[in-house]
Parts: C-alpha cells; sequence; structure tokens
C-alpha cells in the first residue's frame, strides 16, 4: 500500500515508522525542512522499548514530492486541517481514501468539503510519540490501540484492509461499527485534562494531587456527556470519573498534555476542537456547557496574551 502521512511530527512518523518496516511505501509529509532534511539524509532515528535504529523512510515537505497514494493520514494540528488539506491535493487519486487520526472533532466535516465525504475514514489513535529533535523520536507503539471506521459504521472492504495493513506492522488496530462514539469516548479523555493544565501549567502529578481541579474537570466531562447523548452518541462510559482515571491510566507524574505543551512553546492549542466541540454540540442540541465555555474562554485570553506579546518583541 501506498501512504502519506499529513502532518509526519512525532506521532505520525512513530506511525510511518511502522508501517515503512512493514513494507509499505511510506511519505513523511512535514512543513519542517530541518526535520525533513534529517530524515532524507540519515532515515529517521526511532527510540523505543526495543532501542534506538534509523528507519530509511520517504520524507518531503510538499505533497507532490510524493504523488497520489491509496491511503492519507491526517495528523496535522486541528487548526492546520483545511490549508494543509488543500496544499496536499496531489496526494489524491481516484481511489485515494483519507483517515484522520486527529485529537477532537470536526476535522471530518473540514475534510468532506475539500475531498469528498465518501473518501472519508474516521480513527482515533492512543499511540504515542515525542520528538527529540529534527529526525529523531521516542516512539509509543507497543500495546497502544488504534480504531477506525466509516462513518456511517459499515464495515467495507477498505476499511478492513487498512486495519490489516496496521495491524500487520504492529500497529494494534480494531474496526469499529461506532467510529462517532469511540471519537467521542477519546474526546472525554481530552476534556477531562487538556485545557486545565494548560490554564495552570500543571503535570499529571500536580493535577492529580489538587481535588478542586478535579471538580472542574469531572464537571467539563458531565457536560460532554451529556450533549453526546443529546446527540444520540452511544459512548462507552456514562461516568465523568471514568475519563479522569483513564486520562492518567500508565502514564508518569511528569506527563504534560499536548495542549499544556503547545502553550509552552508559545504555539496556539487544538481547544477549539476539544472544549469547543462540546459547547458546539451543546448548544446544538440543547445542553448547557458553562465549564467547558469558560475553559475555551480560558486558553484563548493566554493564547492572545501570547500573540500580544510576540507581537510587541518583534522589531519593526
Amino acid at each position: 500500500m501506498k501512504i502519506a502521512i499529513l502532518g509526519a511530527g512525532a506521532l505520525g512518523c512513530a506511525i510511518g515508522a511502522a508501517l515503512t518496516e512493514a513494507g509499505h511505501e511510506t511519505w513523511l509529509i512535514n512543513r519542517s525542512p530541518a526535520h525533513v532534511e534529517a530524515m532524507q539524509r540519515a532515515g529517521l532515528r526511532v527510540d523505543d522499548a526495543a532501542g534506538t535504529r534509523q528507519v530509511a523512510v520517504k520524507a518531503a515537505t510538499a505533497a507532490g514530492d510524493a504523488g497520489a497514494v491509496d491511503l492519507v493520514i491526517v495528523l496535522v494540528k486541528s487548526f492546520h486541517t483545511d490549508t494543509a488539506m488543500r496544499g496536499a491535493l496531489a496526494l489524491v487519486g481516484p481511489q485515494t481514501v483519507v483517515l484522520s487520526l486527529q485529537n477532537g472533532l470536526g476535522h471530518e466535516d473540514l475534510l468532506a468539503d475539500i475531498v469528498g465525504r465518501e473518501r472519508l475514514l474516521a480513527g482515533k489513535t492512543y499511540v504515542g510519540g515525542v520528538m527529540r529533535g529534527p529526525g529523531h523520536i521516542q516512539s509509543g507503539v507497543a500495546g497502544k490501540a488504534t480504531y477506525i471506521g466509516e462513518l456511517d459504521g459499515r464495515r467495507t472492504a477498505r476499511v478492513e484492509a487498512v486495519a490489516a495493513a496496521f495491524n500487520a506492522a504492529g500497529l494494534e488496530t480494531i474496526v469499529s461499527d461506532n467510529i462517532l462514539g469511540t471519537m467521542w469516548d477519546k474526546l472525554l479523555v481530552n476534556v477531562a485534562t487538556g485545557a486545565i493544565t494548560g490554564i495552570t501549567r500543571l503535570t499529571y502529578g500536580q493535577l492529580y494531587d489538587e481535588p478542586l481541579l478535579k471538580t472542574t474537570a469531572l464537571a467539563a466531562v458531565q457536560e460532554a456527556i451529556d450533549a453526546a447523548q443529546a446527540a444520540g452518541v452511544r459512548l462507552s462510559m456514562t461516568e465523568p470519573e471514568q475519563a479522569w482515571t483513564l486520562a492518567s491510566a500508565g502514564l508518569p507524574a511528569t506527563f504534560k498534555t499536548s495542549m499544556l505543551q503547545s502553550l509552552e512553546k508559545g504555539s496556539v492549542t487544538e481547544v477549539d476542537f476539544i472544549n469547543g466541540s462540546v459547547v458546539r454540540w451543546g448548544r446544538r442540541h440543547g445542553v448547557p456547557t458553562p465549564v467547558n465555555a469558560t475553559l475555551v474562554a480560558c486558553i484563548k485570553g493566554i493564547e492572545r496574551a501570547m500573540a500580544d506579546k510576540t507581537h510587541k518583541e518583534t522589531p519593526a
């Protein structure tokens, strides 16, 4: 299978390395010239439980270098989805399937407007990755599940083929007949901790030691559960405590959420596609979401402060 990973950061490279080693022609597309040049020059350095190795990967900053592929895996930051996909139409041929494994909700609508809903698969992954430097990642693939499915819940030949390719590459993958519910399950986990740690700048060890913050987290998750249930979504979790517990499972006290990492780097966050999704679905189905709306507003305020500081520090 010929595969392109659009947004090959740490997670995309972890998945891409596994697929490459399984024999698939896998292109890692990333905007960073330094990251791409390092991979082109010496391969991708992968650190994992088995040790360190160099994987000879195909890497490019431009989608046109890869040409049309069988499968596009979208892993760009949520707020780059529209721009990135429109700039990568060279990847899309007559039979190309597009799979989003991004955090949050709402990407499918953006992608459908660009490539057509009939091409789309949706999914969620618990695979992890940390960027150690250009062309160098820490990979967390073992024991981490990925869920994919058709938006209408059908078990089609194409979704089965993608799952088979992933599983053969050591990426544990389950085909879901309720992918929207699966996506909401992952969203509940992100709602539990992401924005709160972004606002407070706390690690997981600090967050889980503060009862007042747990109360806020559980209230945010309850709003999300209420919004999903009002929309008729089938969830595997019905109690906020389940999402709160799952969020920290197997992670060290020093762990930082992706939202906190983004803010520490001075980048905007994906809050619009996480807590913001809860607010939008709540509004659509008549469910009040004041806690999530407040968390979104606070994160937006932090982003505004960062932008103003950058503007003042930039020479005229």
